[in-house]
């Protein structure tokens, strides 16, 4: 057995595991080892966990790195530990046809450990909870994902952000920013538990206002054709059947950047595609230095307008 295959046996409070593949080179152009992503992940856990506690899990697994293929798996592995909460949850319209889906629900730090070790460089969470019972509860978040159409960057999601922040200060509505680590900007609002589909109706005819007021700037379908240039305000993934990337998480991009709060200070001051681009490295600086700026996000907010 090669070294970067050996299994090394761990305890995480009290749990037992064996990591594998350690010296994996899971992000070629920066040599970032497997080893290295649990790292971060262990270090960040006392900011993630929190946002993630009680949500049903998705995993974006990248088994062979970043420039190797990937899987979404939202069934627990059929190798999860006793010790791993997992919940049996209804699944309309799977497209896999199942009838029921038994997510893991990421709450601790030896699930987060357990998860990290099988490559899953990305987690993805909806905007629910599950109760102690393990009954999927309403909404207590609603996203807006800003996606920017080429030749728009994040510059323009930042524009856009700001437009929302306004709108949704109207209704006496808070948001919160962050990086999806990738290309875009997400806003979360907290709120009282709510229904999906309140969530997802606001959130459309906002998108939609939006888009009549600054017709050269936002663009509320997902049309291609009408993307160009333009920022899409993705209002659709408050859908209780859908999920975000979490607050922390990494993403399989050539470098390890990480869907990363921000301040409103950095969003307006954004002049640079390059601006709020923050790999692992750097987020765990900032963490160190600021704590979590994401976590007015955990308080609930006030209900949307009637």
């Amino acid at each position: 057995m090669s070294p970067a295959a050996a299994k090394v046996a761990v305890e995480v409070e009290g749990r037992a595991l064996f990591l594998t593949n350690l010296g994996k080179v899971l992000y070629p152009q920066t040599g970032l080892t497997k080893a290295a992503v649990i790292e971060y992940y262990t270090r960040v856990a006392p900011v993630l966990l929190p946002h993630v506690r009680g949500r049903p899990l998705t995993f974006k697994r990248y088994p062979n790195g970043v420039d190797g293929g990937f899987f979404f798996e939202k069934n627990a592995p059929n190798s999860t530990p006793d010790w791993v909460r997992r919940v049996t949850l209804a699944s309309p319209g799977s497209t896999k046809n199942r009838e029921t889906i038994t997510y893991a629900v990421l709450g601790d730090l030896p699930t987060l450990v357990w998860a990290a070790n099988l490559a899953s460089l990305e987690f993805h969470v909806p905007m629910w909870r599950v109760d102690s019972g393990g009954e999927a509860g309403g909404a207590d978040l609603m996203v807006f994902d800003l996606d920017p159409g080429p030749p728009a960057t994040i510059v323009e999601c930042c524009m856009v952000a700001g437009l929302l922040r306004a709108a949704l200060a109207a209704d006496g509505l808070a948001a919160y920013p962050k990086t999806s680590g990738s290309k875009g900007l997400q806003l979360y609002v907290p709120l009282p538990e709510t229904s999906a589909e309140r969530t997802s109706a606001y959130a459309r005819a906002l998108a939609q206002r939006l888009e009549q007021e600054n017709p050269d700037l936002v663009v509320w379908r997902m049309t291609k054709a009408l993307r160009p240039g333009k920022v899409l305000v993705d209002w659709s993934q408050n859908s209780a059947a859908k999920t975000t990337v979490a607050v922390y998480s990494l993403r399989a991009r050539p470098r390890p950047t990480v869907s990363t709060p921000v301040s409103w200070d950095e969003v307006e001051s954004c002049h640079s595609a390059d601006d709020l681009v923050f790999t692992s490295d750097a987020v765990l600086a900032r963490v160190e230095r600021a704590g979590d700026l994401f976590a007015a996000a955990l308080h609930p907010g006030v209900p949307l307008p009637s």
